[in-house]
């Protein structure tokens, strides 16, 4: 019995090893004990740096806005809307016009956390849906100076080709009249 046991156990870990690789062949593996060998791997490889430049659509007006509020603090009366909570999901393109070819989405949420001047906690997920970068993703969290032009923000996270990635983004107000602004981002990081 305790042999038959052992038999079972290195046949699992035959599929495992074997569904693992075959996996890993056809594109980004998402199974556990994978993810780890690479993660372990990784510590000990030379990281690649990556350079991307998009532009970030956050339409607040209109029929179909991209950016909308799901969250009011109560007796505000700030400048920026103190308080505020807005969940997005906004198209990311190559160039700064709407109809451009679209790479991607920023998806998450941005906050108005500045009672004096316009200012943003960022929590956003850049999700990539089309060419070699197709369902990678970026993790942005930080302070947006919104009014400040070049502004800086963290890149703390990726999935997919991005595992691991960390690096910066610089973001610059290409264009804004009310609610709608586009904004342009140059992203390097490490992965």
């Amino acid at each position: 019995m305790a042999e038959m046991g052992a038999s079972a156990c290195k046949l699992l870990v035959f599929i495992i090893l074997f569904g693992a690789s075959s996996a890993a062949a056809a594109g980004v593996s998402k199974d556990p004990e994978t993810v780890a060998k690479w993660v372990y791997k990784t510590q000990f490889a030379k990281q690649k740096v990556t350079k991307l430049h998009f532009f970030f659509h956050d339409t607040g007006s209109g029929k179909n806005p991209t950016a909308l509020p799901i969250a009011k603090s109560a007796g505000n009366n700030s400048v920026a809307a103190f308080g505020t909570l807005i969940m997005a999901d906004d198209p990311l393109t190559v160039s700064p016009h709407v109809n451009s070819t679209t790479i991607g989405y920023a998806r998450g949420l941005y906050g108005n956390d500045a009672r004096k001047d316009i200012g943003m906690v960022m929590v956003m997920n850049f999700v990539f849906t089309s060419g070699k970068y197709n369902e990678s993703t970026l993790a942005m969290v930080g302070h947006n100076a919104a009014m400040e032009s070049p502004r800086e923000m963290p890149i703390l996270g990726g999935t997919g080709l991005f595992r691991l990635a960390r690096g910066v983004a610089i973001a610059n107000t290409y264009y804004t009249k009310g609610f709608d602004v586009i904004v342009e981002y140059n992203v390097a990081f490490l992965h």
